[in-house]
């Protein structure tokens, strides 16, 4: 039983380019929900986590229309034009001796089970960690020739010790916050929490999921993300 205070943060400030579409993918609906509302509802079922901050775009005017943003365990706040300042904006509003657990928006199929098995490993050993998969295909390092259509590769990574990260990844407010002002400071690129960590010298757990816990990124992915939450009985087919 999780006794420590767990707050999820959920930056879903980006516009989604790759989706080719009019509007932010978070805000593409999958069924009868958008993206982000399946997201939200997957993490509202789970009691362990207290309350949801969902960081938005300053110039977002979808997240207020939807039911969702008026249940009382999400508050929202304006994020910035990276993930790491919509991030660092979520953590202004988190006690620094909680959890913070960041999801990203658009990965609406994770599933309890995974996050629970997260949480457990996160908590039992009082390291933060995140959820990731283990690498099954060949993974090539590509040449750095930009003005070329077909980079060459150069090498074949012994995929043995590689895993694709994916989220939640959880953290404790306070060493996460330092972690990335630092970076930040510095003038570190974080593609992700565990990057602001693994640069302060961190090592986070690596805790596999199922491979059904998606992004959301490329108009192909919709089809795949709608067959999973059919599966997982949240649409129907």
């Amino acid at each position: 039983m999780v006794s420590q205070s767990i707050i999820a943060i959920v930056p879903a400030a980006g516009g989604g380019q790759r989706m080719n579409m009019s509007l932010p993918k978070q805000y593409i609906k999958i069924g009868q929900a958008t993206i982000l509302e399946h997201t939200l509802h997957k993490l509202l079922s789970l009691p362990l986590i207290s309350r949801i901050i969902v960081v938005i775009s300053p110039d977002d005017h979808f997240f207020t229309t939807l039911a969702i943003a008026s249940n009382p365990r999400i508050s929202f706040t304006h994020g910035g034009s990276t993930r790491a300042q919509s991030v660092l904006a979520g953590l202004t509003l988190v006690n620094d001796d909680s959890w913070a657990l960041v999801h990203d928006a658009a990965r609406p199929c994770v599933t309890h089970a995974d996050i629970k098995k997260l949480v457990d490993a996160v908590i039992q050993a009082n390291c933060g960690g995140i959820l990731a998969t283990k690498v099954t295909d060949t993974i090539k390092q590509s040449s750095h020739q930009s003005n070329i259509d077909f980079p060459t590769i150069i090498k074949t990574c012994d995929r043995e010790y590689l895993w694709a990260a994916a989220t939640p990844q959880m953290f404790k407010a306070k060493l996460l916050k330092e972690s990335m002002l630092k970076a930040k400071e510095d003038g570190v690129s974080l593609t992700d929490e565990a990057s602001a960590i693994e640069y302060c010298h961190g090592q986070p757990l690596l805790v596999e999921c199922q491979r059904d816990n998606i992004k959301v990124t490329r108009p192909e992915d919709l089809p795949l993300a709608t067959l999973y939450l059919q599966e997982q009985g949240y649409i129907t087919k």
